[in-house]
């Protein structure tokens, strides 16, 4: 397993590296840039032309791109054109609120999808299943923004009882968790519906039923844990999804993480933080793709003999 953990963080460095070079250079080719939000509006042509070139501006963005990755390699990801602040620094202030949110969201989309698809695969073609896949149906075709301004509407301007933006205790985590669960939760609720129908019906499930077993323990106990990896692959999936930033989630409720920082810094064509945060971002979903991969060990024995041969 070890051999295998090694390979990855190996590969992880060319993911890197891919990331790094297409976002640099795509940002760099996209009109305006940074002097517009930086320079004074009453600077003449030739203070803007200084600036350029005391920012390294002026120099081809192949060049630009290799210094960077210089600073990189030292452990420096720069500082932002517009604040000045260190972009790892940043990063790393804004990470929290974004992992809150994630596994709240997950959460929540384990909380309603689970039970939901049991239920579902249980009574496969009953009123139980048709209401289980509507509601995922809804949840999948429920825009985010919609749900949000809906969510405010109620439960906060109408009821007082959330406050409709920020970050100020637990209370103002509950809307956008619900906002971004609920979408994760219908597809994984199809998912577990899914692997449940497959496992359900086989003949170790009838034995155990034979000899005696509760349904409950045969359904929760047996099915489950082998409908478990299709889950597990979803369910992460779904949580480098909300941890790449739920911007969209983040502006409405004005929840201070990694991506309204990444779309603040594009609408500035911030490129060191850009470029920074996505690095970041890149290295943060390999390894939470890594711990799903290594959780598939913990419930598949086949796959722990695959890792002890080095993941072959």
């Amino acid at each position: 397993m070890l051999r295998y953990i090694l390979r990855r963080i190996f590969l992880m460095i060319f993911v890197v590296l891919g990331v790094s070079f297409v976002v640099f250079f795509v940002i760099n080719l996209a009109p305006g840039d940074v002097l517009s939000k930086i320079a004074p509006e009453d600077a003449t042509l030739e203070e803007v032309e200084a600036l350029r070139v005391e920012l390294g501006l002026d120099r081809p963005i192949m060049f630009r791109y290799l210094d960077y990755m210089k600073g990189f390699v030292k452990g420096d990801l720069g500082k932002s054109y517009i604040t000045g602040d260190d972009v790892f620094k940043t990063y790393m202030a804004k990470l929290p609120a974004t992992l809150k949110l994630a596994f709240a969201s997950i959460f929540v989309s384990i909380l309603i999808s689970i039970p939901l698809g049991i239920m579902a695969a249980k009574n496969r073609g009953s009123w139980k299943d048709n209401v289980s896949m509507v509601a995922a149906l809804l949840g999948l075709s429920m825009p985010n923004f919609w749900l949000g301004l809906l969510l405010i509407l109620l439960f906060s301007l109408k009821l007082g009882w959330f406050p409709t933006g920020g970050a100020i205790g637990f209370k103002s985590l509950i809307l956008p968790a619900i906002t971004v669960g609920t979408g994760l939760a219908a597809l994984l609720t199809r998912t577990v519906r899914s692997s449940m129908l497959e496992v359900i019906r086989q003949d170790y499930l009838r034995t155990a039923r034979a000899k005696g077993v509760k349904e409950k323990i045969v359904i929760n106990k047996h099915a489950f844990k082998n409908a478990l990896i299709p889950t597990i692959t979803i369910a992460g999936t779904q949580l480098t999804r909300v941890l790449g930033g739920a911007v969209i989630t983040e502006t409405i409720f004005a929840w201070p993480g990694v991506g309204r920082l990444i779309l603040d810094a594009v609408y500035s064509r911030d490129v060191t933080m850009i470029t920074g945060c996505i690095i970041l971002k890149s290295i943060t979903i390999s390894i939470i793709l890594l711990i799903v991969d290594l959780l598939y060990a913990a419930v598949d024995p086949r796959i722990r003999a695959q890792f002890a041969k080095g993941g072959k």
